[in-house]
Order: C-alpha cells, then sequence, then structure tokens
C-alpha cells in the first residue's frame, strides 16, 4: 500500500474551500501544523501552484513519509520536526514571516493508528507507548506505572470524560503492584473486567481511558491551548485558520480562542465602539460544521470532526 492509499484526509474539498481565498495570490504561505501523512498539503500544492507550504509534525516517521510523498514539489516547501506550539519559532527558523493560511487536523494521526506497535488502538495488542513523538520520553507505560491513584482517576476523568475513573485508578493500581503493565491487551483486559455488563453495551470500555492516556502522553490539551493564540497571531491580515477537532475538549479550546478573537473587547455601555476594540476575526462557519453522511461513508474517522474556521480582518495595535 502506497503512502498516499493509507492516509484519506477529512474535510478535504471543505477545508481548501475555506482556505482558497486566502492561499492563492502569488507569494502566499500556508502552514499544515499537523501534517501527518501530507494528505492536505499534497492537494493543496497542487491546486496552487504559487504556494509555499510549510509542514510542521512531531512524529518523525510522519514527516519521513511526507517528505517523501511531497519531493516533486522542491522547494515550495519546507518540513520542520517540531509540535505546533512552536510554529512561531518554526517561521521564524525558515525566515518567514506572517502566513496566509493555517490548518491544523487534530488528533491521533492515520499513520499512528494504523501502526499497531505505536499502541494507540485499544483494540489490537501492542506496547503501551502512544507517544506521537518517538523521541519524547513519557510513554503510557511509564504513566500507568508511575502515577498516583489520585492522578491516574483526574487523567481519566479530566482527559476521558470517563465517569468510572476511580474505579478504573484503583483496579489499575492494585494490579501493578503484582505486575508492571507493559501490553494494551493487559490494559484493555484489566478495564472490562471492572466495568459493568450494562456499561459495555455503550460502547467499548477502554475507549476514554486510552484517549485519556494519549492526552497525557503528548501534552495534547496544554500544546493545543498555547498553539491556537500562537496560530492566531502569526495570520497576516485576510489570512484564514481551519481547525479539524475530533473530540469535545479539542474543540472547547479552539471554540474559545476564535470566539474570543471574533468578539468586541469593548466595555458595555460605550456609545461608539473605539477601533481598538473591534473584533481582530471573523468567523467563516456557523458554530462547528460536521462531517456529511457522505463524507462519513468515504471516511469513518470523519465521524466526530468538528470543523471551526475563522479569518484575520484585524491586527492589534
Amino acid at each position: 500500500m502506497s503512502d498516499s492509499e493509507i492516509h484519506i484526509p477529512v474535510f478535504l474539498d471543505r477545508t481548501i474551500e475555506l482556505l482558497e481565498p486566502a492561499i492563492t495570490k502569488a507569494g502566499a504561505v500556508v502552514v499544515d501544523a499537523t501534517l501527518g501523512m501530507a494528505g492536505h498539503a499534497e492537494a493543496m500544492l497542487e491546486r496552487f501552484p504559487d504556494l509555499t507550504l510549510v509542514g510542521l509534525d512531531r512524529d518523525p516517521d510522519a514527516l519521513e513519509i511526507a517528505g517523501r510523498r511531497l519531493s516533486r514539489f522542491g522547494g515550495r516547501v519546507h518540513l520542520v520536526h517540531t509540535v505546533y506550539d512552536l510554529l512561531p519559532d518554526a517561521l521564524e527558523g525558515e525566515g518567514i514571516g506572517a502566513v496566509d493560511g493555517i490548518l491544523f487536523d487534530l488528533g491521533v494521526s492515520s499513520l499512528q493508528l494504523d501502526r499497531v506497535d505505536r499502541g494507540f488502538s485499544y483494540s489490537k495488542d501492542a506496547p503501551l507507548d502512544m507517544r506521537m513523538d518517538s523521541t519524547s520520553e513519557l510513554t503510557a507505560e511509564t504513566v500507568l506505572a508511575d502515577y498516583s491513584e489520585a492522578d491516574l482517576k483526574r487523567i481519566f476523568r479530566d482527559y476521558g470524560e470517563e465517569r468510572l475513573a476511580g474505579r478504573y485508578a484503583k483496579r489499575i493500581v492494585d494490579e501493578r503492584a503484582r505486575r508492571r503493565l507493559t501490553r494494551s491487551a493487559a490494559l484493555v483486559e484489566i478495564i472490562t473486567e471492572v466495568t459493568p455488563v450494562a456499561v459495555q453495551r455503550n460502547g467499548h470500555p477502554a475507549k476514554r481511558v486510552f484517549q485519556a492516556l494519549r492526552i497525557e502522553v503528548n501534552h495534547e490539551l496544554s500544546v493545543l491551548e498555547r498553539a491556537i493564540p500562537a496560530a492566531l497571531d502569526s495570520l497576516a491580515i485576510d489570512g484564514r485558520i481551519v481547525v479539524l477537532a475530533y473530540q469535545s475538549l479539542e474543540d472547547r479550546i479552539v471554540k474559545r480562542a476564535l470566539a474570543a478573537g471574533s468578539t468586541s473587547s469593548a466595555p458595555e455601555g460605550l456609545p461608539v465602539e473605539l477601533p481598538e476594540h473591534r473584533p481582530e476575526l471573523r468567523l467563516l462557519v456557523r458554530g462547528a460544521e460536521l462531517a456529511s453522511d457522505e463524507e462519513k461513508d468515504r471516511n469513518p474517522r470523519a465521524a466526530p470532526v468538528r470543523l471551526r474556521a475563522a479569518e484575520r480582518i484585524r491586527r492589534a495595535a
């Protein structure tokens, strides 16, 4: 299977449609802040021959695949191994100022899900790794071995929105006193054993725990809270940002940041809105846009996606 065949980009046409007004001009620069296997990036570079792309990813394997896939575009492509909250540093390193478009396609990439040894999937036995960047130190195995019961409960509750967080944390701590948990199948077995049958009928009992561990290992939410404001600050006037989020915790962060930028900061009661209080952003979609049935049929991973987009209309003084 080729690199392009193992990844179907989510909301590809809609993403390009929203970014197009900002990235068609000569000399335009777009940042794919979550490059993955470069499905969105390749499509943009093909469609807009004057476009320069900066691709960021924390996963060295993804960058290697993307590099091969985009090699035919030569100097129009700049790939950077980094986490996306360091987007401004990446642009500075490439000698690039404000950019015209930014795309975030959040969550786990197809590459990470499909390669069993990465440990992201609860449906296949693998080492408890879950690192998006294989050069980082913290793994899911380490979290399960070293975190206190209280911290495990907090992670499962806050990052997995798991109602049985306390029960799972206690069972894991009891079990690790007898053996070190190193494989995903062992963790799934533990969770399943203490999950009531009635709850199991609502979906796989390990889903939320695996999500929570992945978020903790990769610091996903704290990184995203820094990344969205940094990205917005990097947008030129008339520049556009599109964000695809796959779970409510991510989407909440994006929603707050875009809402803050698109709302007047003028104190209530002022008879006239002063220029410095005018919104800096214009929202391009109402609320969060969801995938159509056709999109979900074509690509099941699009089922939970929430798309938000905005355009920079003013820069703060």
